[in-house]
């Protein structure tokens, strides 16, 4: 047995509460060294003759990532509370771990154990439980669609009529999007992420100019009430883009320290280094990876964090918005999006906070700063297993595992996974035109953990490059549209609202191909029954062994049958099965 691999703190995603009488637990080991792990548990406080006393249960090994093993358990507390510790069994030894270390057979006092000493309610993660059933669909207002002609930028060239690039505008505004919430509700969509509507130059507006002032170009403060309601009516909720960590160039505060020097009565409203202020390629004030046009806010700065709390407040207050996805989010100090959450859960307890986060996010994700960060992770090891086919499948599988651990589960179920965005490459540009893939994608995107979204216009197959190329005017010529692509996505979000294993209840399994390249998914379940995912990454056919047909229900297929206890896939096929479980 490797004890040096084994791992356990009663912290973050290996210790936290489901309910305030239910703990998950989770243990780390070296991969393929333990046969057997049970947990050891009771109240620290109930002792007989001298001893402590206590219950054991198996925990069962819910994944690898190929270095450690991940075994899970959860644990109803009556009196909520709790030590505990683990029963380690491999081929040739038995150990007992617990937070003071290995011993060959239980502690007798349980000073030894670890250690949750109470599970409060107020602990729970606490995050909007409407996040769970949404799918989303992010929009460029630039490029949606043109409603309002008459509010065109001067500049506006005729809808689609040219390639995007980085300085064109077309027109897309607020009366554009309300006239196609309908095509919206249709798909099946019922939340709308857009990319910032403040007052900006570029077309994308992170450069912003005034924080409480809706873009011309989208409309006025009556345009966006009227989405914003007619959006609530159907059922769709809104989440804006709010760019705190820099400003745009023409924010009236960095001009008057343009202007005025040391002397500027906002002069720390930046990080200037010295005057006069300069640009270039270095500029002597920090600013967004040394983009001169956006510099840095100081958010440490108390006008600076009055007024930006109250812009989060005001668009809130004023126009009854439903989330805020937080760009550049990590770079922002932590004490700031603490005040930030404070602010806006005390106007509207349940309004989503995301952050814009690549990187492991545990420390904004303890219940005081964000509700989610966008799952980078997922969409960069999915890209590289069927896009660039740089990973293989059992590749894939160790690597979402190690993703979804590091984070505990009712965290993970509010993640916002995404395939394509205004940053990225068109989806069916990165697949070469291949639309079996796209389909497998979106498949896998629809039945993961988390929240998924759609990039505009990824639905019907728009193609084009990496920023500009990605930001096309969505075709509203139905003639153009992938309708197979479409019908799928349709398809997967109903299937989704319908199963609710297929959104985020119940546990997970991950499935690790039985070849390095073979067929691999996971499995969703509960007492009463599973789903289980399967995709076949190969350009040919393969089968796996899955259990008696009559057992399983194919719900949802592409190149999929079961002939006996034999499953096989086609070329980039994927199945979606019921199944009744008997344990």
């Amino acid at each position: 047995m490797e004890k040096s691999a084994v791992f356990h703190r009663p912290v973050d995603n290996l210790a936290y509460l489901l309910d305030n009488k239910t703990l998950h637990i989770r243990l780390k080991t070296k991969a393929n060294d333990l046969q057997k792990v049970l947990l050891i548990h009771g109240d620290p406080y109930i002792w007989a003759d001298g001893e402590w006393m206590h219950d054991m249960e198996r925990m069962y090994l819910a994944g690898t990532d190929g270095v450690h093993d991940y075994w899970e358990i959860k644990i109803f507390s009556e009196t909520n509370r709790i030590r505990y510790g683990f029963k380690l069994i491999s081929s040739n030894e038995e150990v007992i771990y617990t937070e003071k270390g290995f011993y060959s057979t239980p502690p007798k006092d349980s000073d030894y154990y670890f250690c949750f000493p109470y599970l409060h309610n107020t602990d729970l993660f606490d995050a909007p439980a409407w996040v769970k059933d949404t799918i989303w669909y992010q929009i460029f207002p630039e490029r949606f669609a043109n409603g309002d002609p008459s509010i065109d930028p001067p500049t506006a060239k005729a809808w689609g009529s040219e390639p995007p690039a980085i300085n064109n505008f077309f027109g897309g505004d607020f009366a554009g999007v309300i006239q196609h919430l309908d095509y919206l509700s249709d798909l099946g969509v019922n939340g709308i992420y857009f990319t910032p509507v403040f007052k900006a130059s570029s077309n994308h507006k992170y450069d912003t100019i005034d924080y409480l002032e809706i873009d011309p170009q989208f409309g006025d403060k009556e345009s966006l009430k009227r989405l914003v309601k007619e959006c609530h009516e159907r059922g769709i909720k809104v989440m804006l883009d709010a760019v705190f960590n820099h400003s745009g160039y023409y924010f009236p505060p960095f001009q008057d320290v343009l202007v005025n020097g040391e002397s500027s009565r906002y002069k720390d409203w930046f990080h200037i280094h010295s005057y006069p202020v300069r640009g270039g390629e270095r500029p002597n004030y920090e600013a967004f990876g040394f983009v001169e046009s956006m510099p840095k806010l100081n958010t440490a700065n108390p006008e600076v964090k009055k007024y930006l709390l109250d812009v989060g407040a005001y668009w809130i207050e004023e126009y009854d918005i439903d989330g805020w996805r937080l760009d550049v989010a990590n770079e922002v100090d932590h004490k700031f999006w603490r005040e930030f959450r404070e602010t806006v859960k005390a106007i509207k307890p349940d309004v989503y906070i995301l952050g814009e986060i690549w990187h492991d996010s545990m420390p904004w994700l303890r219940g005081d700063q964000f509700d989610a960060v966008m799952n980078y992770p997922f969409k960069t090891n999915l890209f590289n297993l069927l896009v660039n086919e740089s990973i293989n499948s059992t590749q894939f599988v160790e690597n979402i595992t190690r993703v979804y651990y590091n984070y505990p589960k009712n965290v993970f179920d509010y993640t916002f996974n995404l395939v394509g965005s205004h940053d990225t490459a068109r989806l069916l540009t990165e697949c070469d035109d291949n639309i079996s893939k796209v389909k497998q994608i979106f498949t896998l995107l629809l039945t993961f953990m988390g929240t998924p979204c759609i990039y505009y216009g990824d639905e019907i197959g728009l193609t084009g490059g990496q920023d500009p190329g990605c930001r096309k005017c969505m075709d509203w010529d139905e003639s153009n549209h992938n309708q197979d692509l479409k019908n799928h996505i349709k398809t997967l979000i109903d299937l989704r609202k319908q199963e609710k294993l297929l959104a985020n209840e119940g546990s997970v399994r991950f499935i690790l191909p039985t070849t390095e390249n073979g067929i691999f998914g996971y499995e969703k379940f509960n007492e009463k029954y599973s789903i289980t995912v399967l995709f076949n990454p190969e350009r040919l056919e393969q089968s796996v062994e899955f259990g008696e047909a009559s057992e399983h229900e194919l719900i949802y297929n592409d190149t999929a049958h079961i002939d006996g206890s034999t499953l096989t896939l086609g070329c980039n096929g994927y199945a979606i099965i019921k199944a009744p479980r008997y344990s």
